[in-house]
């Protein structure tokens, strides 16, 4: 075979290779494997968006609760997989809450997630993570705002505000005192707010067995996204 002749076959199979492969790889880059985070992003990734503010003066103050289109979860790095697999996250839509503001302060905050519909893509995950949150004895985790928080600027700004606020945190059936890095912005006529909570796992008694199929840090994330809105009148 000449020189010229092994190019032109070489190039063919080359061709066939990338038009078998290209829907394959079009898939992975466009899902993903690593989801995106539901708080605050990491620099360089996209950020939560939110409705364009309707126009006119704006009042944070009153009664706020969550709304649809709110989700929240358990973010961990896992271990011994290639990086694309790296990052596990649980999310649920089924999470309530009721805010307070007076005076351009937020005086009282709840969150609960509901754990039993946690989800991670995985049915395995899914079930080694209801099994280390025994969601059959304790199917929610409750954040609640310990310290009035100054959410003033929001009646100002249609811009993301960034905020901590200090809270417990409760998982199972340990209560831990947390700070919550908040970002809030205008959304429609209601507020987006995403937030990421620091968490060690093992300070509310979750572990996992040496012999489960999947392996994570102790250290990890709880985050929420959440579209406040006000409550339906009666």
């Amino acid at each position: 075979m000449s020189r010229s002749t092994r190019w032109i076959v070489v190039s063919v199979v080359l061709a066939l290779v990338v038009v078998l492969l290209a829907p394959f790889v079009y898939s992975e880059v466009r899902e993903g494997r690593t989801p995106p985070p539901l708080g605050l992003q990491s620099p360089g990734e996209e950020t939560a968006s939110a409705a364009p503010a309707e126009p006119g003066p704006f009042d944070v103050d009153g009664e706020w609760v969550v709304g649809s289109g709110s989700e929240a979860g358990f973010r961990a790095d896992v271990l011994d997989v290639p990086a694309d697999e790296a990052v596990l996250l649980g999310v649920t839509p089924d999470v309530t809450g009721t805010f307070r503001v007076r005076s351009g302060s937020l005086e009282t905050a709840t969150v609960t997630v509901e754990t039993t519909t946690l989800r991670t893509g995985s049915s395995v995950a899914d079930r080694q993570l209801q099994q280390a949150l025994e969601t059959d004895l304790y199917p929610t985790t409750l954040f609640s705002l310990t310290s009035p928080l100054d959410v003033s600027e929001l009646g100002s700004t249609t811009t993301p505000v960034r905020l901590e606020a200090s809270g417990a945190l409760t998982i199972r059936d340990e209560t831990e005192a947390v700070t919550v890095a908040l970002e809030a912005q205008r959304s429609g006529d209601g507020v987006l707010a995403t937030g990421a909570i620091g968490v060690r796992f093992s300070d509310f008694g979750i572990a996992v067995p040496p012999a489960a199929p999947v392996q994570v840090r102790d250290e990890g994330t709880v985050e929420v996204r959440l579209q406040l809105v006000r409550p339906a009148s009666p």
